[in-house]
């Protein structure tokens, strides 16, 4: 497969260079007498009571029109995310303190759970729920309130938004809720029962949405986990000082033709990688043709192209690059561009990457979260791919980057701090290690939606930030709320379709 590589180096040449569910028709659903056939929410009113979601009255209208009560909306909510109810002696609320209405225990568990608070002693359960408290229920049920602080920081998109902003902003971007076309969301406005159905079966889907369109990267054949994994990049060649391309050391033909043979029948990619500093003296139409022949020659499905840490001087010439390798590869190849996500402000941020211009040629963009450090109360703080980075970069990139090609990168090593002294990565079969071994605790970071594990060796605290099932499952739920076109692992080796592998996680 590599044989055209091999000589591409040997000649010295040179290249200067991101379960939906069925719709369920409403002749297959229960059907209300006061729901028409043709009226906007009909679908979604029927696909909800299906569900179990929401239920028809005994007169076996539906209540068109009628607004969603506080309290209805609590034990819809308690539906909606499976909740086991829960029932204390004594309310949380003045007015939720009678153990024998329908709602206590629904009022108690949107508590518990996080979805409502304790900022006024008063729950309201018969009171119609508006918009806004909708919204601020919905995402703080999803576990986004971090987020929705973050969301607060950009200027409002809507007229009529003095409170909760983060939160209304947050529910726009996940396509939870939008507003109208005056620009405003009518935070005040009650909600009705049919607009209560549209909105909870658009979190219904996102939240059973099919597993992710997944690839990884492999770097041997040993050890592969491949569970799920439709499309395999192997880096064998990188771009290097002089522009000129070379063969990946411990990536030669025995490793790949190795890697094929474990891959089966899934996709194969020619991953180039390279970093800013050589990109300078590429000549991106030599470098396109040289990669297309060797695709073509090795028998490659495609090919993924890495080309890190680039700054705006580089941004024409990645452009130009990708294109003319679209136009070289043609229709029958793929096309993957792994490219640095965008940044929070104050953040390293390279900023080198046209998402427009290259999305408009490339099958998918991957993109590539920032390394994340900083040290709270004594404890090195590194979370893979946080949450909330993933979301500013997800949210920067939606009007560049069509939904469908957005893959998000997911690091498979974990980092390992001792006091505040990085030691390097930590191998998914050593994370496996460490997580059985005595004396090893085990946490989890709500804000960052992420695990880590921490110990003491020689008197010294060690730390090791990492990804598994539950951290990799709440990466794949936000992207599935963006729409995003999969994830991407970094790398394949290890036990990663184990019980809490990130695998897992994923499918």
């Amino acid at each position: 497969m590599i044989k055209y590589l091999k000589r591409l180096v040997a000649a010295g040449l040179s290249c200067l260079c991101l379960l939906t569910v069925l719709p369920v028709s409403a002749a297959a659903a229960p059907r209300f007498s006061d729901v028409p056939k043709t009226h906007w929410a009909a679908e979604s009113i029927a696909r909800a009571a299906e569900k179990g979601l929401l239920n028809g009255r005994s007169d076996g209208t539906f209540g068109m029109g009628k607004s969603m009560t506080r309290a209805a909306f609590a034990a819809v909510l308690c539906r909606l995310f499976e909740w086991e109810k829960v029932s204390p002696a004594t309310g949380s609320f003045t007015d939720n303190r009678d153990t024998a209405k329908w709602y206590y225990g629904a009022v108690e568990t949107v508590f518990v759970r996080g979805a409502v608070t304790q900022q006024e002693e008063k729950f309201r359960p018969g009171d119609a729920i508006t918009r806004a408290e909708m919204a601020v229920m919905l995402v703080r049920s999803l576990g986004y309130g971090t987020l929705a602080g973050l969301a607060g920081e950009r200027k409002s998109s809507f007229t009529d938004v003095t409170f909760s902003l983060g939160y209304l902003l947050l529910a726009s971007d996940l396509g939870i809720m939008t507003g109208n076309t005056r620009g405003e969301f009518q935070p005040d406005k009650p909600v009705t029962r049919e607009q209560a159905a549209a909105v909870l079966m658009r979190v219904y889907d996102k939240l059973h949405a099919p597993a992710p369109e997944l690839i990884g990267i492999a770097r041997s054949a040993e050890k592969l986990s491949l569970t799920g994994v439709g499309t395999v990049a192997v880096p064998a060649l990188k771009l290097v000082y002089n522009g000129s391309l070379q063969l990946v050391p411990d990536v030669g033909e025995e490793t790949v033709a190795a890697i094929q043979s474990a891959a089966g029948d899934r996709r194969m990619l020619l991953q180039v990688s390279g970093s800013g500093p050589v990109f300078a003296e590429v000549n991106p139409a030599a470098l396109a043709k040289d990669l297309a022949a060797a695709a073509a020659d090795g028998g490659w499905d495609g090919v993924l192209l890495d080309i890190s840490k680039l700054t705006g001087t580089d941004r024409a010439a990645l452009t130009t690059l990708a294109a003319a390798l679209r136009t070289a590869l043609g229709k029958d190849k793929l096309f993957f561009v792994m490219a640095e996500a965008p940044v929070q402000p104050g953040s390293t941020a390279y900023n080198g990457y046209d998402f427009a211009g290259l999305a408009a040629v490339a099958d998918k963009i991957i993109l590539r979260i920032a390394p994340y450090y900083q040290v709270i109360s004594g404890l090195p703080t590194t979370p893979k791919e946080p949450l909330e980075e993933v979301y500013y970069a997800m949210e920067a990139v939606a009007s560049a980057i069509p939904a469908e090609k957005i893959m998000l990168l997911l690091t498979v090593s974990g980092s390992k701090w001792r006091g505040e002294r990085a030691e390097g990565d930590v191998s998914a079969a050593e994370l496996s290690v460490l997580r059985s071994t005595s004396g090893v605790t085990g946490y989890w970071s709500g804000r960052y939606a992420a695990p880590y594990l921490s110990y003491t060796n020689s008197g010294q605290r060690v730390v090791v930030w990492y990804n598994d099932a539950r951290s990799a499952q709440a990466r794949r739920q936000l992207s599935s709320f963006f729409g995003g076109g999969g994830l991407c692992l970094n790398q394949l080796t290890g036990p990663l379709d184990g019980e809490d592998g990130i695998l897992s996680g994923l499918q």
